[in-house]
């Protein structure tokens, strides 16, 4: 996709304003809500904090979502207009490397968006796409918002659910129905982080291709070994040490005569 912008690779924030770039033209194919653009820019703000980078307790978040998602029964990948704009070809491989189904599954029903958010993961390479129009036929009760709507084949009877980018409502729901959620939050503290079984603070764009990569690796692995990665993963920790790597950053920051880089070097 190209909209005529040209951001020369010596930019400091080159990455991140072609990633703005991307969300923007997604708009006017309506896979993105206006309301993805706000959502964008808070987790930019705490993807500062972290340096930009994908942190250790990030990296034990992921083999741990890769774990739970090979282990399921019925994974599925719900998939969201800045899901789809940022990464469609890694939901796409992720759906591949673990068998997880797809599924569109939107806070802002608005007409045309299903369709457009189909077709992107389509051209990526989707086989089979849930939850468009009239295949969302089963209602979750717990969740009050549009979100309620799910496919009968997919995060209905999902056992474990990958929710990119979502709110903290549905995350709770799902756990409270007994489903294994896995979170990809930049922000530790907000209900989504809180509540899911497995969160990833990380960037989306980072993230995704990394929990690809990890699917695929433990692909070779026994059904005891992947047990033994999730049995060895607590969610309250690794959001622990992302609260303090934020906080020793943010303290290094305020310290007079330290100049701390948005990129990630001091």
């Amino acid at each position: 996709m190209s909209n005529g912008t040209h951001v020369d690779d010596r930019h400091p924030r080159a990455e991140s304003i072609r990633t703005r770039e991307r969300l923007t033209h997604h708009v006017g194919t309506r896979v993105l809500a206006l309301a993805g653009l706000i959502a964008h820019g808070r987790g930019e703000a705490f993807d500062y904090m972290l340096g930009e980078a994908t942190t250790e307790p990030a990296k034990r978040a992921i083999t741990a979502a890769a774990a739970a998602m090979l282990l399921a029964e019925h994974p599925v990948i719900s998939v969201n207009g800045n899901a789809a704009a940022l990464c469609a070809e890694d939901m796409v491989r992720l759906s591949r490397a673990t068998g997880a189904k797809l599924e569109v599954n939107l806070f802002h029903r608005q007409p045309g968006r299903e369709e457009a958010i189909e077709a992107v993961l389509r051209e990526a390479g989707a086989e089979e796409v849930l939850g468009v129009g009239d295949a969302a036929t089963a209602r979750i009760n717990e969740i009050h918002s549009d979100r309620r709507t799910v496919d009968p084949r997919g995060i209905y009877v999902a056992d474990v659910v990958l929710v990119p980018l979502e709110d903290g409502d549905r995350a709770e729901a799902l756990v409270r129905m007994g489903k294994t959620v896995i979170a990809v939050d930049l922000n530790p503290l907000s209900r989504t982080a809180q509540y899911a079984s497995i969160t990833i603070v990380d960037n989306l764009v980072r993230a995704a291709p990394l929990l690809v990569s990890e699917a695929e690796r433990l692909k070779g692995f026994g059904a005891d070994e992947l047990h033994g990665i999730l049995s060895s993963y607590s969610n309250s920790e690794a959001l622990g040490e992302s609260m303090r790597i934020m906080e020793e950053r943010l303290h290094a920051l305020s310290r007079k005569g330290v100049y701390l880089r948005i990129d990630g070097e001091e």
